[in-house]
């Protein structure tokens, strides 16, 4: 027999050996691992697919179901990586931090080498307010690989917020070899080094991103301002020189060197620099309106100043004229100066261009009501208000308040209780004027204890309030109500004011329609004698109080004089023709 069947031989018998003389119990063993060994892999199926279904979930933001789908299968594969990752995943999004560590923790366990797993751990532990940790994290894989330099951001943030300046300056000049020079590392250098009063280095890194960004003046007014509130003003003024040669159409430059140049005291230049600006058709109406604001504000008021106003402000309206902030600073230089009707045009021709400044709107529509404009023309600045902006109840209290002037009392009703509403109490004073106009609007619409309640409400915070004594006791002269109460609310009124002729004439109808014609008359007197022109219902009440006296022939002359004023009532002509008091 040859070597190598020998081999063979033995080689055999040696195996039939092994089968011969196992025991039972190892082949019990073998099959009991293949149950096993297939059990665990349907365990792992499973758990694959309850995994898919868990991501079908997450797509559609149903974190809930995902959620559950994922808890399924960590049951049954609970050293599953990407499955402790979606764990914490969404654990993290709810903000269930120490769950999320958890499991996130155990996804890198799972597989070490998942950089997300570890972003995701770096995430959980900045919400935890770790960043320490959080930045230990981001290091560590930054230094293990290049394309994680990606994240070098993140990680000068977390320095940033744990005040590690020189540590986060290090991740910052890294970020800028990755990324270029790029805005966002300048600015965030340049901080750390004004912080550290590091002004050069600071400078340098303004000085990076103008060259970076050639023509670009925003980047060259950030590095003045830098300058200016270092008490850097050459240098300063030499900076935007140098922009200036190069590209000399740059407004805002101009702008800066005139201040630069103010600030030095030589204000021929700075002026020519103020009206190259100015008659740049390019620079926005937004920066001219405010540097114009500024000159109203912190100049001081001399005949030159008035004259450069009068210039600029004409060069604004023609080189832009569409810009509604024009039209408002020039109404607020009008106001300024006592000017209101002036002031009144150009806030109206700035809501023209631009209808939803609140600001703007409210002062108009005050201007006009201070002015005495008409109420329909009042009315529709207040429609605009309300439209614009349905949310703010000053529009609605004014939208109100021109409708009771117009006899619109039911939609005045309305919008003063929309005012009411959307103030709900937080400004009492708003409060107060609403309630005071609501009060003669019911009573306009004969709702007199929905009135008298609204007004006993501001008495009740104001009890001075001269509007409402005024209306709230001759209401009720009117209906000869609570005359007590009346008489004392007028009396209030007229030893206050004891010129005002529409709170003598409130006070005098109290007293008549208490029967005190001598008191009345001499009250109502007082009331004529203070009006060049008094109005009808005043001549009309002086009549009927002189006609209780006894006084006809002078009661018919009072109230044929009425007939040309206005409120009077409806039996004034059938008094004259009778001669006879009707009420």
């Amino acid at each position: 027999m040859s070597l190598k069947s020998i081999k063979q031989y033995i080689f055999l018998i040696g195996i039939t050996s092994a089968f011969l003389f196992s025991s039972g119990s190892d082949l019990f063993a073998q099959k009991t691992r293949s149950k096993k060994s297939k059990k665990e892999q349907e365990k792992e199926a499973m758990a694959d697919r309850l995994f898919i279904e868990g991501e079908k979930h997450m797509i559609l933001e149903d974190y809930e179901k995902a959620y559950f789908y994922f808890d399924k299968a960590h049951e049954l594969n609970p050293e599953a990586g990407a499955i402790n990752f979606k764990m914490a995943e969404i654990l993290a999004r709810a903000n269930q931090n120490e769950e999320a560590l958890s499991y996130g923790q155990q996804a890198i366990k799972s597989d070490p080498d998942n950089k997300f797993y570890h972003l995701l751990v770096a995430e959980v532990y900045t919400k935890q307010n770790q960043p320490e940790k959080a930045a230990e994290i981001l290091q560590t894989l930054i230094e293990s690989s290049e394309s994680n330099k990606q994240y070098i951001l993140e990680l000068a943030s977390l320095y940033l917020t744990t005040q590690q300046f020189d540590k986060a300056l290090i991740a910052l000049d890294e970020a800028e070899e990755y990324y270029g020079v790029v805005e966002q590392l300048s600015v965030q250098k340049q901080r750390i080094y004004l912080r550290q009063n590091k002004l050069d280095k600071a400078i340098e890194e303004g000085e990076k991103l103008i060259e970076s960004n050639p023509g670009n003046s925003r980047y060259v007014l950030a590095l003045v301002e830098v300058l200016f509130n270092n008490n850097r003003i050459d240098q300063a003024l030499a900076t935007v020189e140098n922009s200036l040669k190069d590209y000399p159409n740059q407004g805002d430059l101009h702008l800066a060197t005139y201040t630069l140049l103010k600030e030095k005291g030589d204000l021929e230049q700075a002026s020519k620099h103020l009206f190259i600006a100015f008659n740049n058709p390019d620079l926005e109406g937004q920066i001219k309106a405010q540097t114009y604001s500024d000159i109203i504000q912190k100049d001081l008021k001399t005949e030159e100043r008035e004259a450069l106003l009068d210039s600029l402000g004409s060069i604004m309206m023609e080189k832009n004229p569409k810009d509604a902030i024009v039209y408002t600073v020039l109404g607020d230089r009008a106001l300024f100066n006592q000017e209101k009707e002036k002031a009144l045009d150009y806030y109206q021709q700035s809501i023209a261009l631009k209808p939803n400044d609140p600001k703007v709107l409210q002062g108009t529509v005050s201007l006009m009501f201070e002015l005495g404009k008409d109420f329909n023309d009042i009315e529709k600045y207040t429609i605009i208000g309300t439209d614009e902006f349905e949310d703010k109840p000053e529009f609605w209290f004014f939208d109100g308040t021109a409708k009771l002037a117009l006899k619109k009392y039911t939609d005045a009703e309305a919008s003063l209780k929309k005012s009411l509403e959307l103030n709900n109490g937080k400004n009492k004073q708003l409060d107060q004027m609403i309630l005071g106009q609501l009060g003669d609007t019911l009573h306009a619409l004969d709702k007199d204890d929905e009135a008298y309640e609204a007004y006993e409400k501001v008495l009740a915070e104001t009890p001075n309030d001269e509007h409402i004594l005024n209306n709230y006791a001759y209401f009720l002269s009117l209906e000869k109500k609570d005359l007590d109460k009346a008489h004392k609310m007028s009396a209030k009124l007229v030893k206050q004011f004891p010129d005002n002729s529409t709170y003598l004439d409130t006070h005098a109808w109290v007293l008549f329609q208490m029967e005190n014609y001598q008191e009345a008359k001499r009250f109502m007197k007082q009331a004529l004698d203070n009006e060049t022109s008094p109005s009808g219902v005043m001549l009309e009440h002086y009549g009927d109080i002189l006609f209780h006296l006894g006084e006809k022939t002078e009661a018919v002359k009072y109230w044929k004089q009425a007939l040309s004023g206005e409120e009077t009532s409806e039996v004034l002509n059938k008094k004259i023709k009778d001669r006879k008091y009707y009420e």
